[in-house]
């Protein structure tokens, strides 16, 4: 079921939909160092989701917003397509993050709890299995585009490089966090605090730089 976010600034309303409860946790955090408020808005899971076929982060995030938007006349819409990108892997699993583990056919049964990133990451691992750990590089990459009735305004890009490891570590975060490594820091995604994860991750990052061209 889909989530929507409103923030306030200076007379502005911000949209942004997600499906996701863990980026619906980023986007709150990065709207907070912002100090740009941040609420739910009614009604938005009642709004059938657009296929995401794009075959790039750009694609599916430009999909969304101008989609979305169509349903808040006047507003701008915030939407973004993230994921992971790791090298040894020529890049995969990339758009299809969310999806990789049901690409290689391992689903939960209906009446099943989402044990969708408990899947992921397990594939993720069967196929770094064997890679030296100087070939474990990998990205988090987020485009996040704003629509307004129908039209893109402003897309922004947030990046941050790091490794995989072959074991997960840390219990935060979600999605691919606990395997996704921070040399820097010499620590997971899933051990960071939201403060400080939000200085490093790509949707922070990504959020900074559209927030930037909007000049808020």
């Amino acid at each position: 079921m889909p989530f929507a976010l409103y923030t306030r600034c200076m007379g502005l309303s911000l949209y942004a939909a997600t499906t996701s409860q863990g980026k619906l946790r980023d986007f709150a955090a990065a709207a907070a160092a912002h100090s740009i408020e941040v609420a739910s808005l009614p009604r938005l899971g009642k709004i059938p989701a657009p296929e995401e076929n794009g075959a790039t982060f750009a694609a599916n995030a430009t999909l969304k917003a101008v989609y979305y938007s169509r349903y808040a006349p006047g507003a701008l819409v915030l939407a973004d397509d993230s994921g992971l990108e790791v090298d040894a892997l020529d890049g995969a699993p990339g758009v299809r993050s969310a999806r990789f583990a049901a690409d290689a056919g391992l689903t939960d049964s209906p009446d099943a709890n989402d044990n969708t990133d408990v899947w992921n990451n397990m594939v993720l691992l069967q196929r770094m299995a064997g890679v030296h750990p100087a070939q474990r590089t990998a990205r988090y990459r987020c485009v996040l585009v704003a629509a307004r009735d129908g039209q893109p305004l402003y897309t922004a890009e947030g990046a941050v490089e790091g490794q995989i490891l072959d074991a997960p570590r840390g219990t935060g975060g979600f999605g691919y966090d606990p395997l996704f490594y921070l040399p820097d820091l010499d620590r997971t995604m899933a051990e960071l605090d939201l403060e400080t994860k939000h200085g490093f991750s790509h949707r922070g990052r990504a959020f900074a730089a559209l927030l930037a061209q909007m000049k808020i």
